[in-house]
């Protein structure tokens, strides 16, 4: 399997991924709408504010996007995994553990300090991530499921608790995705 970093000329192919693979698990209307996200995402973040990792192997099977999350006064650092696909039918094969962890040894060596998600906690406790509260450190918006904020240092270090109110990417500035 390879992992490569980068989506131009494969947007199309990348939002399709997330369409399906959230239709597969989530239905039809929520596989359109992290479709549309992960298009928007591409196509509207800043090429500064964002990284897209895919995960080939006889074919896209994989693709994780990460965009900067920023916190007022802060001066760290810190991405947002989200969202997060492996085909259907490729799913439970170690695909994503092995995408996300090879993405996050490129944020690092790119000078990355902090990751954030928000998911299941029991999959990306598998990469690293651990929960983290909104007090430490602030959403861009109020949190449906508290449970699944995640984050972790890139540093090497305990991680700091954030301050100052978070914003995201434009096309993550829905509350309907939090």
């Amino acid at each position: 399997m390879q992992i490569t970093s980068g989506s131009t000329g494969r947007e199309t192919d990348i939002a399709d991924l997330f369409k399906s693979t959230f239709t597969a698990s989530e239905g039809a209307e929520e596989g359109a709408s992290i479709g549309r996200l992960a298009r928007d995402l591409m196509t509207t973040t800043d090429a500064d504010d964002l990284h897209v990792f895919t995960a080939d192997n006889g074919g896209l099977v994989g693709a994780c996007i990460f965009t900067r999350l920023r916190h007022a006064g802060e001066t760290r650092r810190t991405w947002l995994l989200s969202p997060v696909a492996v085909a259907p039918d490729r799913q439970g094969q170690g695909i994503g553990q092995k995408m996300i962890t090879e993405a996050l040894t490129a944020l690092r060596a790119a000078g990355a300090e902090v990751a954030v998600t928000y998911g299941d906690p029991a999959f990306y406790g598998r990469v690293g991530f651990e929960p983290v509260t909104v007090h430490d450190l602030p959403a861009p918006y109020p949190l449906s499921q508290p449970e699944g904020w995640l984050a972790q240092s890139l540093t090497g270090q305990p991680l700091a608790p954030l301050t100052g109110r978070a914003t995201c990417a434009p096309a993550l500035s829905d509350p309907t995705f939090w």
